[in-house]
């Protein structure tokens, strides 16, 4: 599949094939599906923590006795039907954690990506650079590259050039950078279009390919 290569200035200045094995995989709704359930599920802190009788301060004698009042039994008031009692049924600290093979993490990312390719979802450029870190120019040229869609742009390491692009990416509400190494299925996912420069594709293809 051969795609398009824009300028920052979001003019055509080539075209660029794209790594068959990476844009062209078999679509697997299923494992991509699984694998964005559990990157939700491994993002869960689980410190959610409510206190049972036993937690609960106050309530070492028994109320009244046990019989002879006319009353139910009760052996405390720290019980769960009363008021300040503990509570029952409710979250207790947990794992949220899933584990999935790495071979199906990536062969979901390969079908997302292909999603996307098949989408005309992936915007290749030749050099991601800005002059300044300066949001205004950063949104001037995604607006030229994806209109009024969502981006996300992938760089393919950390350099002082992609540091201007990140710091003047984060005030843009509907874009966010990201580096290839840490591509996710969430991310590609939650944004209309895939924005990287022609250096990207070769950290994808190590990664994933």
């Amino acid at each position: 599949m051969k795609v398009d290569i824009f300028n920052m200035q979001g003019e055509k200045v080539g075209k660029k094939e794209l790594p068959a094995a990476l844009f062209e995989a078999p679509v697997n709704k299923d494992l991509m599906h699984q694998a964005f359930i559990r990157q939700m599920a491994n993002a869960r802190l689980g410190t959610h923590q409510t206190k049972v009788r036993g937690e609960v301060s106050g309530g070492g004698r028994k109320p009244w006795k046990q019989k002879g009042t006319g009353r139910a039994r009760q052996g405390s008031i720290r019980a769960a039907q009363w008021v300040g009692g503990g509570r029952i049924h409710t979250p207790h600290p947990r794992k949220y954690t899933q584990r999935m093979p790495l071979k199906m993490r990536r062969a979901a990312l390969r079908s997302a990506l292909s999603v996307k390719a098949s989408d005309a979802g992936i915007i290749l450029v030749d050099e991601l650079i800005i002059a300044e870190p300066k949001t205004r120019l950063m949104a001037e040229s995604l607006s030229k590259l994806v209109g009024e869609a969502s981006a996300l742009v992938l760089i393919p390491e950390k350099t002082t050039e992609y540091d201007k692009v990140t710091r003047a990416t984060n005030n843009i509400a509907d874009a966010k950078v990201l580096m290839a190494g840490y591509i996710n299925i969430r991310d590609l996912l939650s944004f209309d279009k895939v924005v990287m420069p022609v250096k990207t594709l070769e950290v994808l293809e190590t990664q994933l390919g």
